[in-house]
């Protein structure tokens, strides 16, 4: 028996095994868990593979840039179930030429992109959640942040700014949604070797900085993160809204 038997719930940014997403939905199936996945087209056939060793075969194509794709990702969601009872953001995207460069040469296309890509599709994606979830009853949808929201990570640039839209439409989506029963989280995780990740600059100095000044001394793996957005998803989080869980041996209250 797991915390999430008979829920059914959908996990949007999975790109590979090595994704945050992926860590995520491993710990949701060994919760009990049905899933389904929405991914970009490039990704699809990794994304299908994966898929089946999770027992789905509930994979969709959604560009989150196009409301068309959006749309069709939560109709598909709702003829094959008929209700959704959690949702899963992993999504984050940035020029790469706007985090090599300092942040004052953010470019406006790398700005409009970051944000479009990283917050509002968490926005629209909730909003086409919504009326699967009210036929659940109430859901719990639950994004991925960074501590570069808050404070200066140098070389996470346009990405910071946009991780703390993202802080912040989580809260204003709590109140929006708690209405029908539906609670909105996010997990703060703490660095983690990912393919996106790869392209910023430091990432080796993050890993041993969190070894040597975190309270618990070590780093964060996909499936710790998973494991948070597990409970979030479940009802033993159900009075538990508008929040940011930190997922980071404890770095976040640190001052380096």
């Amino acid at each position: 028996m797991g915390i999430l038997d008979g829920k059914r719930i959908l996990v949007s940014g999975v790109a590979n095994n090595r994704s945050i997403a992926w860590g995520i939905a491993t710990a949701l199936h060994q919760q009990g868990a049905s899933l389904a996945f929405s991914c970009v087209e490039r990704n699809l056939r990794k994304v299908n593979k994966l898929a089946k060793t999770v027992s789905s075969d509930l994979v969709a194509v959604c560009d989150v840039q196009r409301d068309d794709d959006i749309a069709a990702l939560f109709n598909t969601v709702g003829e094959a179930w008929g209700r959704l009872d959690g949702f899963v953001h992993s999504l984050a995207m940035a020029d790469v030429d706007d985090l090599d460069r300092g942040f004052v040469e953010t470019s406006r296309h790398g700005f409009a992109l970051a944000m479009d890509v990283s917050v509002y599709s968490l926005i629209a994606m909730a909003r086409h959640a919504r009326p699967l979830m009210r036929a659940a009853g109430g859901g719990s949808i639950a994004t991925i942040t960074f501590l570069g929201g808050e404070r200066v990570v140098p070389g996470y640039n346009v990405m910071g700014v946009a991780k703390a839209a993202l802080n912040m439409a989580v809260p204003y989506l709590a109140w929006s949604l708690g209405g029908d029963g539906i609670r909105v989280n996010a997990v703060a995780a703490a660095p983690i070797r990912t393919i996106s990740t790869s392209v910023l600059g430091g990432l080796d100095r993050a890993f041993k900085v969190m070894e040597e000044h975190s309270p618990l001394h070590r780093n964060v793996t996909k499936e710790q993160v998973g494991d948070t957005v597990a409970f979030l998803m479940s009802d033993m989080s159900r009075a538990i809204t508008a929040e940011t869980v930190n997922v980071d041996s404890g770095i976040h209250a640190m001052s380096l």
